[in-house]
This record gives structure tokens, sequence and C-alpha cells, in this order.
């Protein structure tokens, strides 16, 4: 019998029309979830193979990183420059542009507060601080600014490009801290000079946790209203899923890479601002900590997602937090959360081979075949 205009098949009339909707939702969520537990089991298995329990591993992790309130701040201090870095990651990324290059952004707008500090030190705070905060901001999107330019008008890859700066910005950052930058003062680590006291960025009141952690949170929450809720994250998204049709349809393709690309940089060089300000107090080797890598990590687990990147960050940040009691109780060496988040990583990537092939949505409804 066959079914008139406007009438509903038997199946589509018991159930709600956002049924499909949310299981792909479902889908999306599951997916990474997944590779996050499948990594972290992994890496249960490669610590059981060298005779150390996982059980107490991870209890050791819990402990340092969310099981006292001393803990959750040590974890919290660590989640600011992790979402700095993942924002560098996630905003280009709704481009389809893969950015992996934010430790250049990172350690560059460290080294340009460390520079700068000095210079601005005779301003009240309330200007200097701002200017610095603008000055690393600037750094970063420039830096990474350019990898946008570099895949736009020459099409390099902006992968590579974004790496390979920021190897190049490592070796900038030693030259100026070891070289013109060098505080005479500061004989076994080279450093800029000391930033004064009253440029330094405060804590929460009632935590020990710097106010970059509130600036993070508030740019996550930007960057989500910029892409899901402006004609400019619509565009993005759709240049993201079909560059050839965005330029049909008249839209500023260039623009919108050289700005997202340049936003992602700004963030990452906000986290070198607070790294200096408000944690090292001047600029050193100590900027290359590794945030803008496991941001990497943070943004595809989250699926670049502003508003998801932080839990995600707390994840890690808690890892982080966690590493010097595990090297010192398990007697394991300090690389050991670095093997931890490569187990993760090589589990997302195989994770995301199986994006859109679960159809979980046909699953759940195969009268949807017919």
């Amino acid at each position: 019998m066959s079914i008139g205009i406007g009438m509903k098949r038997p199946a589509e009339a018991g159930r709600p029309a956002w049924v499909i909707p949310l299981a792909g939702k479902v889908e999306a969520l599951a997916l990474p979830l997944l590779s996050l537990l499948a990594g972290l089991a992994l890496f249960a298995v490669f610590l059981a193979l060298q005779g150390r329990s996982p059980v107490d591993f991870y209890a050791l992790v819990y402990k340092a990183g969310f099981g006292t309130a001393f803990s959750w701040q040590n974890t919290l201090a660590r989640a600011a420059p992790l979402l700095f870095a993942a924002l560098c990651v996630a905003i280009p990324a709704r481009l389809g542009l893969v950015i992996i290059g934010g430790e250049g952004a990172i350690v560059l707008g460290g080294v340009m507060t460390g520079g700068l500090a000095a210079h601005v030190a005779g301003l009240p705070a309330g200007i200097a601080m701002p200017l610095l905060a603008l000055a690393a901001g600037l750094t970063g999107a420039v830096w990474i600014g350019l990898s946008g330019v570099l895949r736009q008008w020459r099409g390099v890859n902006e992968t590579i490009a974004s790496l390979l700066m920021a190897y190049i910005a490592i070796a900038l950052m030693n030259h100026l801290v070891e070289g013109p930058l060098r505080d005479p003062a500061s004989l076994n680590k080279p450093s800029t000079a000391p930033i004064e006291a009253a440029l330094k960025v405060g804590t929460i009141p009632g935590w020990s946790v710097h106010w970059g952690l509130v600036v993070a949170l508030g740019g996550c929450g930007l960057a989500w209203v910029l892409i899901e809720r402006t004609t400019l994250g619509f565009a993005a998204r759709i240049a993201g899923g079909n560059i050839r049709a965005a330029q049909v349809q008249g839209l500023p393709v260039g623009r919108l890479v050289v700005g997202f690309t340049a936003l992602g940089g700004a963030f990452a060089g906000l986290a070198g601002y607070f790294e200096v300000s408000a944690v090292h107090g001047s600029a050193n080797a100590s900027l290359a900590a590794g945030y803008g890598y496991t941001g990497i990590l943070i943004a595809f687990l989250a699926r670049q997602n502003p508003l998801a990147l932080i839990p995600v960050a707390l994840l890690l940040a808690g890892f982080e937090a966690s590493s010097g009691l595990v090297q010192r109780r398990m007697d394991l060496p300090d690389a050991t959360m670095l093997v931890l988040q490569g187990f993760v990583f090589v589990a997302l990537l195989v994770g995301d081979s199986f994006q859109g092939r679960l159809d979980l949505a046909r699953r759940l409804f195969p009268e949807e075949r017919k």
C-alpha cells in the first residue's frame, strides 16, 4: 500500500523527530570517550608488563590530581595554559585546518612579556598589564597567523608549517633569553629580568590559582559564541566543510583562514603572558613546558568544541599534576605522563577512523533504511 503525501510511515509516527539527531550527537560524544578509555586501558597493560600496578598508578593520579582541595588547585593552575593551547588548535580546526604549533606562540608570547616588562614598569599597573597581555597576544597572533598566510597564498601545509615554526620559536626564545634579553643576575638559568611585583598577576581570592584560569574559561565561552552563534562562525563552518562551495558563495575564505589562525595564536600568546606574569616571574626555558602539544590532544578529544575543552583540559591537567607523585612513589621516569598521552592520542586516531561509520541512528532505527 502506498503512502500518501503528508502521511508518516508507522515507524516515524511513534518516534519523536529529535531522536535521530540525538543519536548522532551521542555517537560524536561516545567515540572520543571510548578512545580515552581504550588509551587508559592500553597504558594499564603497558604498566603491567613492566611489573607496575595499574591500580596503584591510577589511584595516585586521582589522589594527586583530584583527591583533595590542594590537588584541585594544583590541577586548575595547570589547566589555564592547556585551555589557551587547546583553543589555538580548536578555533582553526573549524576551517578544516590542523594547527599544531601552539608551543611556539606560547614561548614567544612569554618572551615578549618578559622583554617588554622593563619598558612599561613606570606605567600604572592598570595600563601596563593590559599592554603586556596585548603584546603577548599579538605576538602569538602574528606567529600562528603566518601559517594561515602560507596555507592560503602559498599552498604550504599548515600542519607542517606551524610545527616547524614552533621549533624556530623555541630556538629564537633560547637566543633572546641567553643573549640580548638575559638578566646578568641569572647565572644558573638564563632568564630575562624579573618583572616588578606590581605587574604580576595575582591569584583568585581563596585559591592558589591565578586569574589566567578565569580568562581561559572566558576565552572558551567567547570562542563558542563566535563559532556557533555568529555569521563569521557559520561562514567558517561552511568553508571547513567544503572550501570550493564557500568560494562559490563568495565567502572571504582567505580572510577567514588568516583571521581564525591568528585568533588561535592570540590565545596561545596569552598563555605565555600568564606563565611569565603569574608563574615564573621572568621568561626562561621553562616556557617550553609542552603545553602546546598537550593542547593538541585536548582539542582532538573535545572534537574542537570550545566548551568541551574545559572538562578535557581538567582531566589532562590532573594527569600532569600527578606526575611528580607517581614518579616518586612508583619509581617511574618523568616521561611517564607523556607516554600515557601518547597511548591516548593513538587510540583517539584509531577512534576517529570510525567517525561516521557506526551509523548509530540507522542501527537503532533500521526502518529508516527502507
